[in-house]
C-alpha cells in the first residue's frame, strides 16, 4: 500500500481576491477563506488522515488549524510546503506587474522571479519533502496544506509534464483545491 498525501490549497485571502502575488507574504485568511477551510474539514472528515502538515505561512497554517482541530489531529509546520518566492512581484496586482515589469510578465511565471525562486528551485524543495513524508509514514494517509506553487510542483513531478502542459490541463488552482498523490517505491504519482 502506498502512502497517500492529500494536498490542498489554503483558503482565500484578501490578496487572492485582489489578484495580488502573495509569494512569501504572510497574509491571513479572509472570512470566505475561513469558510472554505471549514468546508475542507467537512469534506476530509472521512479520509482517515493520520497527520496534518502545513506551510508555515499564515494563510495555510490557519486553514490547516481549522481542519486539524475538526479532525482531532496534530499539526506540524513544514518549511518545504511554503509558496514559491515571487521576489519583486510580491504584493503587486497583475496590472501593477504589467506596468512595472512589462518585459517579464509573460516569462516570469515560466522561468521564475528575479530576487525570488525558479520553478526548479521550488520543485527541488517540495518533491523530496513529499517523498520523505512517504518514507516516514508508510501506508498512511496524510494532509498537506499548502499553496498553488507547491501543488503545481507535485503535479509536474507526478505526471511528468512541463509547467506549460500543466497549466493547459488544470488552469488556475482555486483556493481549497484538493489533489491526491501516492508515494510508492520512491516515486510521486497521482492518486484518485
Amino acid at each position: 500500500m502506498p502512502t497517500i498525501i492529500v494536498l490542498v490549497r489554503h483558503g482565500e485571502t484578501d490578496w487572492n481576491r485582489q489578484r495580488r502575488y502573495q509569494g512569501h507574504a504572510d497574509r491571513p485568511l479572509n472570512e470566505r477563506g475561513r469558510g472554505q477551510a471549514v468546508e475542507l474539514a467537512n469534506a476530509l472528515a472521512d479520509e482517515e488522515l493520520s497527520a496534518v502538515y502545513t506551510s508555515p505561512l499564515r494563510r495555510a497554517s490557519e486553514t490547516a488549524r481549522i481542519i486539524a482541530d475538526r479532525l482531532g489531529l496534530a499539526l506540524e509546520e513544514m518549511e518545504a510546503l511554503r509558496e514559491i518566492d515571487v521576489g519583486d512581484w510580491q504584493g503587486l496586482t497583475v496590472d501593477e506587474v504589467r506596468a512595472r515589469f512589462p518585459e517579464r510578465i509573460d516569462v516570469a511565471w515560466r522561468s521564475g522571479w528575479e530576487n525570488g525562486e525558479t520553478h526548479d528551485e521550488l520543485a527541488a524543495r517540495v518533491v523530496p519533502a513529499l517523498l520523505d513524508l512517504g518514507r516516514r509514514h508508510r501506508e498512511a494517509r496524510l494532509l498537506g496544506v499548502t499553496h498553488a506553487g507547491p501543488i503545481r510542483a507535485a503535479l509536474m513531478a507526478a505526471l511528468d509534464v512541463s509547467l506549460e502542459e500543466l497549466r493547459e490541463r488544470f488552469g488556475p488552482l482555486e483556493n481549497g483545491a484538493t489533489f491526491r498523490f501516492a508515494v510508492s517505491e520512491g516515486r510521486l504519482e497521482r492518486a484518485s
